[in-house]
């Protein structure tokens, strides 16, 4: 809180009456500190924090002073319009002590403070103040200022209404203006020495590293180049072998852990030819590398709010994946490169191609991806050891060799240790030598086969996938492939006349002698996949998808969100969609959307049975944003703006309560505090201090998606955090007895009628 030491003229006060900001402008524009002195102090030549002092306490304060007000024409009392003058670190400094009751550096309805406090006014110089009342409100101010002390900034004018802004609005605004902006990267040599730095390198001496593959010549000149020019960030650059990263080689690497490169581009700078990183948006703030599905579920968030070229870059990105590593990766470190993650290449590629098809290479574009989505079909997905032959069917089922690199071995100290006490030897020995091949043991090796195709699949982790993800046919992924089949036919039909023409390196065994591929097949291949996911996965009488063991040859029963997948994917006949509607959904609606696995599914947790992130009772915006869609797809419009307005009404009620937190996933069993989760890796997104910078990348997508499609008066209504039952209740339609009398009569009426129906 703060005033300044005089006040200004009239003709000042005045023109600040009209001449204001928009008040939901973003922070870089919207702090201007040399508009503010010029506005209060004209031509002179002084820094606006020298003129500030303590402002007036309020009442609540035992001793307080009152400064003498002046008249109120002075002042604009109107609300709606009044701007405030705030000293930046001292009244962040007084919410806290006031406020922040837990010391987490938030403000949240947890905390048992006053929840008021005065500010100062900008029409009286500071001279007045006025009271600013509310959780939501004061936490807005904490996240402002806190905003403004990124930037630097001493002292601040903050409209009120920036404060009092709607919540569904400011979310909206906040992912757009600075989410997306914070989670952006790219890997060049203004990054590379950041992100070159494994957190999960566990040598001796970790350092920056880069490995490059052999057919981009360019960028391992580049990167050596980085490397001499910087000696001291002691950066790496290395090649990878020509042929193929094999699961020998990648354990290989365990000891020199490193990024792989990405597509580049040329710029010129300073008249000089460079190489410039294609950008991509990561999860989360502590990540700078680009991960597999989650970057196309925000890809949707990112083209709802026009972020068109971001998009199109991720997906130039994806596709040097394929052409370089052979698949979509994990994520882009060294110890992924035998791992890959849920396919969605062709739907990212088509809705991109929506936005950009006026543009002269948007044909171009479109080829090249799903020239990069038919070789990844064809050399991930339908082949060893992700192919079932037996069943035709796809899995999760990773190559790898050893304790899976990206994970500390203490993880999983409760799994080796038996096997370490049965040989007589520590943890320790026992890890290295395993891990070195010296000691076999095919039952760790089993476990370790399950483990990475859990990581694989996305869904680490969960009761689900463990000790058989390998094994499973999931709907998952056969509802993806399925959505692969059906896209790239319609493509090669639709853009191509037919006929799309193979660039050699996008070439397989498939079409390498033909060169070329056609409709046709692709048709063939969609139906195919939909009579073989009839017979092993579909259950008529509980009326959903369950994935299939290609194994034990059975179906397994665990209910999982991922059955509305094949709505999404357009593989369920409208039969088979009515029951899923009937019997399934029911099973999975909760108070905040959908939850991952149903309570009977995941059995009972106990000490030594924790919950897993994936199972009962989390949700998780993949599974909402996908619902949603498979819902729309058949017609379903009032279930999916029901379980989009429950979701979005989660998020926005743990944003306005929790000083503005969105976080990864959400227990959609909870009320109060739903972003509170209890798992096994905890709930990223809610460690801040002050204000959240970047929100979660996939529940960010999730939010934006939601608003596009669910009806103006739900967004009003969520709007005024209005809760579901609330709302339900009071937009029923309800008939009166006259009504319903009518209604019968009309009935009868038409009955006896000579209408042919």
């Amino acid at each position: 809180m703060s005033v300044l030491g005089r006040a200004p003229t009239s003709s000042v006060r005045r023109s600040l009456s009209i001449e204001r900001k928009d008040p939901f402008a973003p922070i870089e524009t919207y702090y201007d500190e040399s508009f503010l002195q010029k506005k209060l102090l004209g031509d002179k030549q002084r820094a606006i924090s020298s003129y500030t002092k303590q402002a007036p306490t309020t009442s609540l304060v035992a001793g307080s002073n009152f400064l003498p007000r002046r008249r109120g024409s002075h002042d604009e009392f109107t609300q709606a319009n009044q701007e405030l003058l705030v000293n930046v670190e001292s009244t962040i400094n007084d919410l806290l002590d006031r406020e922040d009751k837990d010391r987490n550096y938030q403000i949240t309805i947890e905390d048992n403070g006053p929840k008021h406090i005065s500010v100062g006014t900008l029409g009286s110089a500071g001279y007045r103040s006025t009271d600013l009342r509310g959780n939501y409100v004061i936490s807005n101010l904490l996240q402002e200022l806190t905003l403004a002390q990124d930037l630097g900034k001493k002292v601040v004018k903050i409209h009120r209404s920036r404060l009092n802004e709607n919540p569904v609005t400011r979310l909206d605004r906040r992912i757009r203006d600075e989410f997306w902006k914070n989670l952006e990267r790219s890997l060049d040599a203004n990054t590379i020495e950041k992100a070159g730095k494994d957190p999960k390198d566990w040598t001796d001496n970790p350092r920056p590293r880069i490995y490059v593959p052999h057919g981009c010549p360019e960028q391992y000149e580049y990167y050596t180049q980085v490397a001499k020019d910087k000696p001291e960030m002691r950066l790496d650059v290395r090649w990878l072998p020509k042929g193929g990263a094999t699961a020998e080689f990648v354990k290989g690497l365990n000891d020199a852990p490193g990024i792989l490169a990405l597509a580049m581009r040329k710029e010129i700078v300073n008249g000089k030819e460079t190489l410039k990183g294609e950008p991509f948006t990561v999860p989360g703030g502590r990540f700078n590398e680009l991960y597999g599905w989650d970057s196309y579920m925000v890809a949707i968030g990112l083209l709802e709010h026009g972020r068109v070229a971001m998009a199109k870059s991720m997906a130039i990105n994806f596709a040097f994946c394929i052409q370089h590593y052979g698949k979509i990766l994990n994520a882009n470190r060294s110890y992924y490169l035998s791992r890959s993650q849920p396919p969605f290449l062709t739907d990212f590629a088509l809705q991109i191609y929506e936005h950009i098809s006026h543009e002269p290479d948007a044909l171009d574009f479109l080829k090249f991806i799903i020239q990069a989505a038919i070789k990844e079909y064809y050399n991930v997905w339908m082949s060893a050891p992700r192919y079932d032959p037996v069943s035709g069917l796809s899995r999760y089922r990773p190559d790898g060799l050893g304790v899976p690199p990206e994970t500390e071995a203490t993880h999983f100290v409760h799994v080796i240790t038996p096997y370490a006490e049965k040989l007589g030897i520590t943890f320790e020995e026992y890890v290295k030598g395993y891990n070195s091949g010296d000691i076999k043991e095919p039952e760790l090796d089993d476990y370790f086969l399950h483990d990475r195709a859990v990581r694989e699949s996305g869904h680490d982790t969960s009761y689900r996938l463990e000790g058989c993800a390998a094994n499973l046919a999931t709907v998952d992924l056969n509802s993806l492939l399925y959505k692969y089949e059906c896209d790239i036919a319609n493509c090669i039909r639709t853009h191509f006349r037919d006929h799309l023409t193979m660039h050699p390196d996008f070439q397989t065994e498939a079409n390498r002698i033909d060169g070329y591929e056609s409709s046709a097949v692709w048709h063939r291949r969609a139906r195919m996949r939909k009579a073989r996911m009839d017979k092993y996965m579909w259950n008529a009488k509980a009326g959903m998808y369950f994935d299939y063991d290609t194994v034990n040859k059975k179906m397994t029963d665990y209910e999982s969100a991922t059955t509305f997948w094949a709505m999404w994917a357009g593989l369920a006949s409208p039969k088979q969609a009515a029951a899923l509607v009937l019997k399934g959904l029911p099973k999975f609606e909760e108070f905040g959307g959908l939850v991952s696995g149903t309570e009977k599914s995941r059995g009972e947790i106990h000490i030594a049975r924790p919950n897993r992130q994936w199972d009962y009772p989390f949700g998780w915006a993949p599974q909402q944003i996908l619902a949603w869609g498979g819902l729309l797809n058949y017609g379903y419009t009032e279930e999916a703006h029901r379980l989009c307005y429950k979701w979005l009404y989660m998020v926005i009620k743990a944003f306005v309560d929790f000083n503005g937190v969105v976080v990864e996933k959400y227990d959609v069993t909870r009320q109060k505090d739903p972003h509170t989760v209890e798992a096994e890796y905890g709930n990223q997104g809610a460690d801040f201090k002050g204000v959240p910078r970047e929100g979660f990348g996939w529940v960010n997508a999730s939010f934006v998606y939601g608003l596009s499609f669910l009806p103006t008066h739900m967004k009003r209504a969520l709007g005024t955090l209005t809760p579901w039952t609330l709302f339900e209740e009071k937009t029923a339609i309800k008939l009166d007895q006259h009504d319903e009398l009518t209604i019968h009569e009309e009935d009868e009426e038409f009955k006896n009628s000579d209408v042919v129906v």
